[in-house]
């Protein structure tokens, strides 16, 4: 019996160590093609909120343009392909990564430590800062003020989840509304649906300098960030070759360039 049992225990720890030896092989043997997988294609598919200027917005004639546009044309011109832009739900822009909708999320996405973790992101080229908007007339000059008051933000941004994380500021406004895009969230302060906007001070410098009297930034902020370009998590080998790229049009001066037309000054990342 005991030697019947025996065999019995070998059997089962060499199945186990097969079945584990195999699935070793399969993880050594799979291979990062997302580089020629899209120079195959001819094509790189940029998922991006067609709402979010300047990096990424419809002009007059319903053209998709901004800095993000200008900056990822002259990356596929380097990488030989044509790049598509596709308007994507921003609240569900990792599935649509995952499921092979867009190739990358090229689009002023911020650096957080969620997207670290479900992204391969590029190094960054824009920093950020998430700042408060209040109309130009407020009683409110710092967050202490926003006790008891309406604040609002896009849904599933990082201004959303840099509100989440500042647990102070969280509990003591009296609700937080989230909203599609941006320009919502500016509409809605404008009427008095909500007292403060929290968004992205690159984005809502392009709303203000339109409207100078109506707006003014709050001297206090939920911090400093960076923007970066989101790929698959396995995609390493098209992230690193878009990371060279970007570095060659810091040298040859074409980030800058681009950056001057968007915000009159070179502001990208070096």
């Amino acid at each position: 019996m005991k030697k019947i049992f025996s065999l019995v225990v070998i059997a089962i720890l060499s199945l186990s160590m097969l079945l584990t030896g195999c699935g070793k092989k399969a993880e050594q043997t799979t291979e990062d093609n997302s580089l020629k997988e899209i120079k195959d294609k001819g094509k790189l598919v940029i998922g991006l909120d067609d709402g979010f200027p300047p990096m990424g917005f419809r002009g007059e004639n319903g053209q998709i343009v901004g800095f993000d546009i200008d900056l990822a044309k002259e990356v596929g011109k380097k990488l030989g392909v044509e790049v598509e832009f596709k308007p994507i739900d921003w609240n569900a822009k990792e599935m649509e990564l995952k499921t092979k909708k867009i190739d990358a999320i090229w689009n002023g996405m911020s650096v957080t430590p969620e997207r670290e973790k479900n992204m391969a992101l590029s190094k960054p080229y824009l920093n950020n800062t998430q700042a408060f908007v209040v109309k130009k007339d407020s009683t409110i000059k710092s967050i202490a003020d926003m006790k008891g008051k309406k604040i609002g933000f896009q849904d599933k941004s990082s201004s959303q989840e840099a509100f989440t994380a500042d647990k102070n500021l969280s509990s003591s406004v009296a609700s937080n509304q989230v909203y599609p895009k941006n320009k919502d969230v500016l509409v809605d302060l404008k009427v008095g649906r909500i007292d403060v906007a929290l968004m992205d001070k690159v984005v809502s410098k392009y709303y203000l300098a339109k409207e100078k009297d109506q707006y003014v930034f709050l001297n206090e902020n939920l911090g400093e960030e960076a923007y970066a370009v989101g790929f698959r998590k396995g995609d390493v080998k098209l992230r690193d070759e878009v990371n060279k790229i970007l570095d060659e049009l810091k040298k040859n001066g074409t980030t800058s360039n681009i950056s001057k037309t968007w915000f009159g000054e070179d502001i990208v990342v070096k």
